[in-house]
């Protein structure tokens, strides 16, 4: 029976998304900067011949300095590195650390300067988070580089975030992503250094790569989280840092409560970075609360995960958060993971992640003071923004 629901997942996805997915992949759960950063860190140490990276954050502090410092070493030993930054979520990086890596002979690239001002531009960034690592080992998921990330998601100083470690042919798609965002900046897209290899199979993972770029309309990553909504039968769980579906999105997920599924939703509490975001979001909150479905909030720390799982068999992990930023505006790229053992894992984590937070309860939330309800009409003009 877990068979037949994974080939009718599998079929429907790429039949909608037309993107094939590809077998034999391993994929690593890495939960908090305890096990995000020395990870990448160590893979970056391993580098032999290239190494890929591509983020949206990347701020003055401790963590900024200790990649920097690791890819400067590889490139200094003939490794070739390149390093591609959002020109708006990175624009607070130590730029010295620019100087450092560009003197060691690291190709550090940005995504959509903002002295090019241009109105689409400006608002259209990229979210992805990407590292390959000679071709062979990648990584993505929520993580930025920046100190608030680092430690296991004890206190408010500590992030709690999940980020994956890849292997396969999976590898294949993140490398297109990251080169899919290097190509504005860049005429080479590859050099004789990159060998595009055969993909080894070391696990039992089967992944679909999608990319959302920004566009009018619904993007890939809006059409993937629609057709996951379609396709569940029996529990969806959503971590997320920003909450702020649109109408249809809202629809879907009260159409599934309706015909039976149980949906949790976990977002950020009490230490959220972005407060208006919050409250763009508290606005859905009565018709999904009335459609049966449990939202909860993250107490300890600001919850930065981006991760979904469906059935007990799927998991949709990557850069988008169900915001309209990440699924009409940003660059995003999301892998959708045929898994049961990975997914038990995510939902383990889960788990773990609700002992830690406070459940929204329906009758107080209908309760709750005019002043809030106020400044949640107050930000709804900006809800496309959020």
């Amino acid at each position: 029976m877990a068979d037949e629901a994974e080939r009718r997942f599998r079929r429907h996805l790429e039949g909608v998304l037309g993107t094939p997915a590809t077998e034999g992949n391993r994929i690593d759960v890495l939960r908090n900067g305890d096990e995000i950063f020395p990870s990448m860190f160590d893979a970056v140490e391993a580098a032999e011949r290239t190494v890929d990276f591509l983020t949206f954050v990347y701020w003055e502090g401790r963590v900024g300095e200790e990649l920097a410092a690791r890819l400067c070493r590889r490139a200094e030993a003939g490794v070739r590195v390149r390093v591609l930054l959002d020109a708006l979520g990175a624009r607070t990086i130590d730029r010295a650390l620019i100087d450092d890596m560009e003197a060691a002979g690291v190709d550090v690239r940005w995504f959509r300067p903002l002295h090019r001002f241009h109105l689409f531009e400006a608002n259209h960034r990229t979210h992805r988070k990407v590292m390959v690592v000679d071709e062979a080992v990648a990584f993505t998921g929520g993580v930025g580089i920046a100190d608030e990330w680092t430690g296991d998601a004890r206190d408010e100083s500590e992030w709690r975030d999940t980020h994956f470690r890849i292997q396969g042919p999976a590898v294949d798609g993140l490398r297109a992503a990251f080169l899919d965002n290097w190509s504005e900046t860049a005429p080479g897209l590859f050099s004789e250094v990159d060998a595009f290899p055969e993909q080894p199979q070391p696990g039992h993972s089967v992944v679909q790569c999608i990319r959302g770029a920004a566009e009018t309309g619904w993007s890939d990553i809006d059409i993937l989280l629609r057709t996951l909504l379609d396709l569940a039968h029996h529990r969806i769980r959503i971590t997320t840092a920003y909450f702020v579906p649109d109408e249809g999105l809202v629809e879907a997920l009260c159409q599934a409560a309706a015909r039976g599924v149980e949906i949790e939703i976990l977002v950020p509490g009490p230490h959220v970075d972005k407060r208006f975001v919050q409250l763009a979001g508290h606005a859905v909150y009565d018709d999904l609360v009335s459609a049966g479905v449990r939202i909860w909030e993250f107490q300890p720390s600001m919850l930065h995960a981006k991760v979904m799982t469906v059935d007990g068999l799927v998991a949709n992990i990557g850069s988008a958060n169900i915001n309209a930023r990440s699924l009409a505006k940003d660059e995003e790229v999301n892998l959708v993971v045929l898994d049961p053992e990975l997914v038990a894992t995510l939902d383990a984590h889960f788990d773990d992640d609700l002992r830690r937070s406070e459940r929204v309860d329906p009758a107080r939330w209908r309760e709750r003071p005019l002043p809030q309800r106020l400044l949640e009409r107050l930000v709804l003009p900006l809800r496309s923004q959020s």
